[in-house]
Parts: C-alpha cells; sequence; structure tokens
C-alpha cells in the first residue's frame, strides 16, 4: 500500500505579509507587526524579511526589538484583516483535497495522497497560487506522515517547497537538535540531553522502552515521531478547525465598585479560562475585556501578551485595561474576559513572563496544572483561591 502524502502549508511571516500587501513600500524597509508602541512592555507579533536581519524575533519586546533596530517601523495589528486572508488561503488548498486541517490561522495540513506521484508539482502550484492570488508567500513541507511535514516547511524559508522522503529524512531531519523535533519543548530537550539524547538522530535510535521509562507517555511519542511513525491522518475540512478564543463572562449579585470587587470577579472569571486554554493546550496572545455597567452600556478593550495560559497573566492584562479604560470607582455590573488569537502550546515561544521574575512563569504553569488535576479528581469546588471565599459578589 502506497504511503499517504501529507503537506503542511505555513504562511510566512503572517501578519507582516499582509500589511505588506496593502503598504508595499513596507517590503523596502524593516517592519514588524506588534502590540502597542507606546507600551515598551508590547511585544513583536510579526517580522518581514529586513527586520529579521537585525535579529528581531517574534515575541520579544518593542524595547528589546528598537535596541537592535531603531528604525523599526511598527504597525498595529488587525486581526479581522488577517482572518480574511486565512480564509482566502484555506479556500485554495480546499480546491486541492477535501482534508485540510487547519493547525492555526496561518498554518495547515494537507493530504495530497490523491495526487500520488505529481504530488510534490501539486506543492509548488499551490505554493505559487497563494503568492500570485493574495500576495502571501508559503513554504510547504511534504512528507508520508504529518510531523515530518511540518518540520519540512520549517525547513526552507520564505516560499519554498521541501520533500522529507523514506530515502532522504535520515540526511535532513536527524542531524538536528533533539529540541528542534515538533513538539519537543526546551525543557524536555534539557532532560534529553541529560541521557546523551542531543540530536533527533541520537532520539531515534533510542530504546522505545527507555524512553517510556524516563518520559511516560510522552516516550512513546518521542520515539514515533522521531522515526516518522506518526500515523494521524488530517482532519476532513471543518472537523479539527481551532477554536479562535475562550472566554467567561458574569453578571455579578452587586455592582463591582472598589479594586478588590474587581480583582476578584477578574479572578474567577480568568482562573476558568486558563483551566479550559490549558485543557485544549492552547496559549492566548491577546486579552480581551469586556466591561457592562449599571446602564447595561458597555465597552470592549484588548491587550497583546506574551503567550500564555496562566490566569494570573489574564487578570493582570485586564487590571491594566481597566485601569486606562475605566473611571476609578464607576460600578461594573458585568465583566467577560477573553483569550484571543490562541496559540497550540507547543508552539507558543518561551518566553519569560512580564509579570514574573526568571523562572516563575514556568512554576506557576507547573502550579496551575496541578490545580487542574485536583478538580479533575475531586471536582471543581474542591479547591478555591482564598480572595474569593466568602464574598458576597455571587461567585466562588
Amino acid at each position: 500500500m502506497p504511503d499517504k502524502i501529507a503537506a503542511h502549508a505555513d504562511c510566512n511571516s503572517f501578519f507582516a505579509s499582509v500589511e505588506e500587501t496593502f503598504h508595499p513600500e513596507y517590503k523596502k524597509v524593516p517592519m514588524a507587526v506588534a502590540g502597542d508602541p507606546e507600551n515598551r512592555h508590547g511585544i513583536i507579533l510579526a517580522k518581514n524579511e529586513l527586520a529579521k536581519t537585525f535579529g528581531i524575533k517574534t515575541a520579544e519586546t518593542i524595547h528589546s526589538a528598537k535596541q537592535k533596530c531603531p528604525t523599526l517601523l511598527l504597525c498595529p495589528p488587525r486581526h479581522g484583516t488577517y482572518g480574511e486572508f486565512c480564509e482566502r488561503i484555506n479556500a485554495i488548498y480546499e480546491q486541492y483535497s477535501d482534508f485540510v486541517e487547519r493547525f492555526s490561522i496561518d498554518e495547515s495540513f494537507i493530504d495530497l495522497t490523491f495526487f500520488g506521484g505529481d504530488a510534490l508539482k501539486i506543492a509548488h502550484e499551490i505554493r505559487e497560487r497563494v503568492a500570485r492570488k493574495t500576495g502571501v508567500t508559503i513554504s510547504v513541507g511534504l512528507s508520508w506522515c504529518k510531523t515530518f511535514a511540518k518540520m519540512g516547511s520549517d525547513y526552507k524559508k520564505p516560499n519554498a517547497v521541501t520533500h522529507i522522503t523514506r530515502e532522504n529524512y535520515r540526511e535532513i531531519l536527524w542531524p538536528m537538535a533533539a529540541g528542534e523535533l515538533f513538539m519537543v519543548g526546551r525543557n524536555t530537550a534539557a532532560e534529553l540531553e541529560k541521557f546523551g539524547i542531543k540530536t533527533i538522530g541520537d532520539l531515534a535510535n533510542t530504546s522505545e522502552a527507555f524512553l517510556r521509562q524516563q518520559f511516560g507517555k510522552q516516550g512513546e511519542y518521542l520515539y514515533a515521531s522521531a522515526n516518522g511513525l506518526d500515523d494521524s491522518p488530517v482532519a476532513r475540512i471543518g472537523e479539527h478547525d481551532p477554536v479562535k478564543s475562550i472566554g467567561n463572562g458574569r453578571t455579578f449579585k452587586r455592582d463591582l465598585t472598589s479594586e478588590q470587587d474587581i480583582r476578584t470577579g477578574l479572578l474567577v472569571l480568568a482562573d476558568s479560562v486558563a483551566a479550559r486554554m490549558r485543557r485544549a493546550d492552547v496559549k492566548c496572545t491577546t486579552v480581551q475585556i469586556t466591561i457592562k455597567d449599571t446602564a447595561l452600556k458597555s465597552i470592549t478593550r484588548q491587550k497583546t501578551v506574551q503567550p500564555t495560559y496562566l490566569a494570573t497573566d489574564l487578570v493582570q492584562a485586564c487590571i491594566e485595561l481597566i485601569h486606562v479604560s475605566w473611571p476609578t470607582g464607576k460600578p461594573i455590573r458585568l465583566l467577560t474576559v477573553t483569550a484571543q488569537n490562541l496559540l497550540p502550546a507547543g508552539e507558543a515561544v518561551e518566553q519569560m513572563s512580564l509579570f514574573d521574575t526568571p523562572g516563575g512563569s514556568e512554576k506557576a504553569e507547573q502550579l496551575e496544572k496541578v490545580v487542574d488535576g485536583i478538580r479533575d479528581r475531586y471536582g471543581g469546588e474542591s479547591i478555591r483561591h482564598g480572595s474569593v471565599l466568602g464574598n458576597d459578589l455571587g461567585i466562588g
């Protein structure tokens, strides 16, 4: 039986590329799409090719990026426009296959098994059509499994196709550092290195039983991925579209007027949203808050954050938005906290939280996951934040 053929299409510098379609002059200068340029702690969401030459990286602070390139042009994000481009690009993919699985706003898997020996030619055709019709370039990885297809799209950028075959995968992938294997994070790579496993090839040639003993279920994944044994299919169109946002809102038993009231209300909402993100294994890069007053008039504000699924980060972002958007002491009837622009947790750039000391974010993630485990086992009310106990807001 012939191999299936999976493609992974990844838009190059997606947000920046979309901005360049509206402003071709941006291609001639270092440019980045970023959060609020007035906030030195805002982060870079995407950068163009010229900005990359200065060493500017996604998710670093604007302050840091400007130190590397003082002339860097900053553009505010237009997420609605990026969503429209996402739909246009995926519509092209869907002309070639009924199996198109969206992995994020700028990445999709495509099953090209139907094309057999012409699949490489079709991958180039898709790449050329997307560029011609949208102005956005893509890099495509092609292989017999989704893991290697994803790594193929990362291998050559921008505007390229890489075919990883059963004949060349050892030559292309095995010399890479183990941490470059799809879905292997920095911490796992460090643990692997303790056992002398430095490259993907080292990992592939390590006993599966040993990896299972040391890493549990994850060890099976590591072994299978390094050896190209991933047999997960590409989902049919619409089956596994990623969740676009996760939110929770509440009308309180009485109006919120004090800072403590607001923090208590936010903590319960953010706790729920963060737990749902962890359950879906995603992190957000935008936090949105909706505030409604006693006259039922509402405002909505957003803030870009480093990738997170921590309740503490969500609360902090919401507090900052309220401080600049809502008069002190003005009663609040309803709050809604929404996590937007979600990324797979394994793909989210690992950065030190703006609100933590070094290492604090990792410890906070571990703590909140422990809380998740307790609640899954003993119920949602089994463990609660002390600050919400005995409140008169109708929450807890």
